[in-house]
């Protein structure tokens, strides 16, 4: 069986272009819009995603101060940090990176970004917006997964869906999603009893553990769909995700590569986030 590519490129090209006309309209009437990219880490593929998000908020014309707290910001003092950018009215959005110093919670800092700016979703507010199906920002990781697989026309209703990974960010959000979706979901994570059982059954598996090669071909049905959402540094300084995808490719019918899959569709979806949050509080 030939695996399916599914590239994030052409479905990141078209929402960036959209985003930057409404950054341009933005710019040309109150300033371009701001995103404070607030980063307590020093974590290497953190730092490639930093620099990815920097270069495609400069190519869309949206300013974005990094403010650089380190490994060894407190919750004190991240806390205090994201209140001060959610209070700033010159700040249209704002994003806090992970990983999180050691001892440091998303739980502990995120509800001290106001909603209105939280354009990944992290907040308790915002989270809980996604749950009950109301308006607020989504958490952009997630996003990217479901526009991707609707972008390359891969049916959700009625499918089943293995998540592996169940964080906050991206696995239990995500799960929400399809749901909105009508597809059968099932989240699996570090205690799941053989894991290979359960993904195997589905139409549809989601890597989203943060762990290089965890998911090979015994994790995956003859034809079903594979989307990698992992970014791991591997031991030689590249970037991998959580698929072996050599093991994978000719038994999925289709995967998404890394990078060039969800990646670029999370960043066009965050510069997407900050425009919208931008018009909608300039406009309050």
């Amino acid at each position: 069986m030939d695996t399916a590519s599914l590239s994030g490129k052409e479905l990141a090209a078209a929402i960036n272009a959209e985003t930057k006309a409404r950054a341009t309209a933005l710019t040309e009437g109150a300033g371009a819009p701001r995103l404070a990219l607030v980063v307590p880490n020093d974590d290497p593929a953190s730092a490639w995603y930093v620099n990815s998000l920097r270069k495609a908020a400069e190519r869309l014309g949206i300013a974005c101060d990094t403010v650089d707290l380190g490994p060894d910001a407190t919750v004190t003092g991240i806390r205090a940090e994201l209140a001060a950018r959610s209070a700033d009215h010159a700040t249209d959005a704002i994003m806090l990176q992970t990983p999180l110093p050691v001892g440091v919670s998303l739980d502990d800092v995120s509800s001290a970004i106001v909603a209105t700016k939280d354009v990944d979703g992290v907040s308790p507010l915002s989270l809980g917006l996604l749950a009950a199906g109301l308006d607020g920002f989504v958490p952009a990781t997630s996003e990217a997964v479901v526009e991707l697989l609707e972008h390359h026309g891969i049916p959700l209703a009625g499918r089943h869906v293995a998540v592996v990974g169940r964080s906050n960010i991206v696995g239990k959000p995500l799960a929400q999603l399809l749901l909105a979706k009508d597809a059968t979901v099932t989240v699996c994570h570090s205690r799941t009893a053989d894991l290979a059982a359960v993904t195997a059954t589905a139409d549809v598996v989601v890597a989203a553990a943060g762990r290089i090669g965890l998911i090979c071909g015994k994790h995956v049905r003859a034809g079903a769909v594979v989307i990698d959402v992992g970014t791991n540094e591997a031991p030689d300084g590249t970037i991998t995700g959580d698929v072996d995808a050599a093991s994978v490719r000719g038994k999925a019918a289709a995967l998404s590569p890394v990078p060039g899959g969800v990646g670029p569709v999370t960043t066009a979806l965050l510069m997407r986030h900050v425009v919208t949050a931008a018009e909608t509080g300039r406009s309050n």
